[in-house]
C-alpha cells in the first residue's frame, strides 16, 4: 500500500548520496521533496507539515558523524520521525484480571470488521486463548451468518442466538455473551457490532449502550486504510461520539495511496495496534510502527518475516531436518516439497520478497512473479513415484512424459525443475562438507583440516588391504563412516 511514498522517499535520499556534506539549501530541497510525499500519499496536512519542520530542524543540527554519511543521517531521522507519529513502540492489548477480556469492534460499514473478528479470535486462539465471537451485528443483512463462517474458518466458537437481518436486541445479545462466556471458560469475548456507511444517532446510541453493558477492555476502531483522508474523519467522529481505545487497520495489501493511516496516530492520540493486509484470516498481526518504518525506507522486514517462519515451520519439523543435514543424508525432492509447503503458510511469495532490505529495485520483478509457479512445482513433485523424489537421475525420457502429463505442464518444465533441484542439491552438499552455511539450529558444516599429503603417489588403493595398511602408516587419511572425506563438526 506505502510503495508510491516509499518510491518517492528512496528517491529522495538517492540524490543525497553522492553528496560529502549538507548544504543549507540541500537540507531545505530534501525536506520539501519528503513534505510532497506525504501530502501526495494522503497524509494530512497538519502531519505533514508537523513531521517536515522536525525533519528540517534536526537535519540543520546535524554533527558530522564518522560512520555515516549524510544521506544515512537524514534517513535515521526520517526513520525515527515515522516511528514517533506512528506511536513509537507496539501497542499489546489490555487483558481483565479476572476473565474474559473483552474486546468491541466499531467500524462503518464496509471496513472488513466481521472478518477482522475471525482474523483476531485466530490470532488470539494461536497464543493459547479461548475466545468466543459474538454475533451483535444485527442490521447488515447475512452479517451473523457471515460471522459463522469466518468463526468456523478460525476454529473458534461464535454465540448467535439472533438470526440478525433486523431482527434481535445487540445489548441483549453482548448481556447474554458474557454469561456464556464464564459458564463455558471462555478467557476472550470478541464483539462484532454493527456498522453503517456512515456515523448516525442510531448508530451511536447502540454502540454506547453495549460499552456501557459490557465494559469492554478494549474498544477497537476497524479503520479501512484505502479510503484516504475519510479515515481520519471517521477515526475523529468516533472518538467524539463513541470513544475507543486502539486501532485496527484493514486492507493494507490494496494499492491505494494509504497515507492517512500515517496520521490517525498523531491526530487521534490513539495507537494503531493491528493490521490486516490479505484476505486470509492468517494475514493479521501487531502493528509494529518501527518495522513499517523499515519498510518504508527499504530496510526490510526480517522480524516480522522471522516470525512467520516460526510460525510456518513447526518445531517437529525443523528438527528431522537439521537431523537429517548433519547426518549428511542426502536433500531429497520430498524434503523440497516440505520446505516448499511450509513456506506457503507463510503467504505471498511477492510479499515475503519484498521484506528483504533492498528490494525497492527488483519492484518489477516482485510485481511480476508467479505464484502460480509453487503449485505447478509441487504438481510435478507429486507426479514423481518415490523413488524418483529420492533421486531424480534416474528419471528418463519416457518418464519425464508421463509426470508432465500428470502435472499439466510441458516436459521442459521437468527438466527445469530437475535441473535447478541438482544444482541446490550440489550446493547443499558443498554447504554440508565447505563449511560456508550455517545450518537449522545454529549448526555449521565445517571442513576439517587436512593431513599435508606425503607425496605425489599417496593415493587411497583400490584395495582393500593395501589401503589398510596405507591408513595404518598415515600415507592417507581414512574415510569417514559417510564415505565422503569430510566430517561434520
Amino acid at each position: 500500500m506505502f510503495q508510491q511514498l516509499s518510491d518517492r522517499l528512496n528517491a529522495t535520499f538517492k540524490s543525497l548520496r553522492t553528496k560529502g556534506r549538507l548544504s543549507e539549501s540541500d537540507i531545505d530541497e530534501t525536506v520539501k521533496e519528503i513534505r510532497m510525499a506525504l501530502l501526495d500519499a494522503d497524509v494530512a496536512l497538519s502531519v505533514a507539515n508537523s513531521f517536515s519542520e522536525k525533519i528540517k530542524e534536526k537535519a540543520s543540527g546535524i554533527e558530522v558523524s564518522k560512520s555515516l554519511n549524510p544521506a544515512q543521517q537524514v534517513i535515521k531521522i526520517v526513520h525515527e520521525e515515522i516511528v514517533n507519529i506512528l506511536g513509537g513502540d507496539a501497542r499489546r492489548l489490555t487483558f481483565a484480571k479476572n476473565p474474559p477480556t473483552v474486546i468491541m469492534l466499531l467500524g462503518l460499514q464496509g471496513a472488513g470488521k466481521t472478518t477482522l473478528a475471525g482474523k483476531l479470535a485466530k490470532y488470539l486462539a494461536r497464543d493459547g486463548h479461548t475466545p468466543l465471537l459474538v454475533a451483535a451485528d444485527l442490521q447488515r443483512p447475512n452479517a451473523v451468518d457471515q460471522l459463522k463462517v469466518v468463526a468456523a474458518q478460525a476454529g473458534v466458537q461464535v454465540f448467535a442466538p439472533e438470526p440478525g437481518n433486523g431482527v434481535g436486541d445487540p445489548v441483549k445479545v453482548a448481556k447474554e455473551a458474557m454469561k456464556v462466556a464464564q459458564k463455558e471458560l471462555h478467557d476472550m469475548v470478541i464483539i462484532d457490532t454493527a456498522g453503517r456507511l456512515a456515523i448516525d444517532d442510531e448508530l451511536t446510541k447502540q454502540a454506547k449502550d453495549i460499552r456501557k453493558a459490557v465494559n469492554p477492555q478494549e474498544t477497537l476502531l476497524v479503520i479501512d486504510s484505502m479510503i484516504g483522508q475519510d479515515s481520519v474523519v471517521t477515526a475523529q467522529n468516533f472518538l467524539d461520539k463513541v470513544g475507543f481505545d486502539g486501532i485496527v487497520l484493514t486492507k493494507l495489501d490494496g494499492d491505494a495511496r494509504g497515507g492517512a493511516a500515517l496520521s490517525l496516530r498523531e491526530i487521534t492520540g490513539k495507537p494503531v495496534m493491528f493490521a490486516s493486509n490479505g484476505e486470509k484470516l492468517d494475514d493479521f498481526d501487531i502493528f509494529h510502527p518501527d518495522r513499517l518504518a523499515n519498510r518504508l525506507l527499504d530496510m526490510g522486514d526480517m522480524l516480522t518475516l522471522i516470525e512467520q517462519a516460526e510460525r510456518a515451520f513447526d518445531e517437529g519439523q525443523r528438527e528431522r531436518f537439521e537431523a537429517k543435514l548433519n547426518s549428511g543424508e542426502s536433500f531429497t525432492l520430498d524434503d523440497f516439497l516440505e520446505q516448499m509447503q511450509s513456506i506457503k503458510k507463510m503467504g505471498s511469495m511477492t510479499k515475503m520478497l519484498g521484506m528483504l532490505p533492498g528490494m525497492s529495485g527488483a519492484k518489477a520483478q516482485l510485481e511480476n512473479f508467479d505464484e502460480k509457479e509453487i503449485t505447478r512445482v509441487e504438481a510435478i513433485i507429486q507426479s514423481m513415484k518415490p523413488d524418483e523424489r529420492a533421486n531424480p537421475k534416474i528419471i528418463d525420457a519416457q518418464r519425464k512424459i508421463k509426470i508432465a502429463q500428470g502435472a499439466g505442464v510441458e516436459v521442459k518444465a521437468i527438466n527445469t525443475l530437475i535441473n535447478n533441484f541438482l544444482n541446490a542439491q550440489k550446493m547443499m552438499k558443498r554447504a554440508q562438507a565447505g563449511g560456508g552455511m550455517p545450518g537449522f539450529g545454529g549448526a555449521t558444516f565445517k571442513k576439517p583440516q587436512q593431513k599435508q599429503k606425503p607425496g605425489k603417489g599417496a593415493k587411497r588403493s583400490g584395495n582393500p588391504a593395501k589401503r589398510a595398511l596405507q591408513e595404518q602408516s598415515h600415507e592417507i587419511e581414512p574415510a569417514d563412516e559417510m564415505g565422503s572425506g569430510f566430517k561434520l563438526s
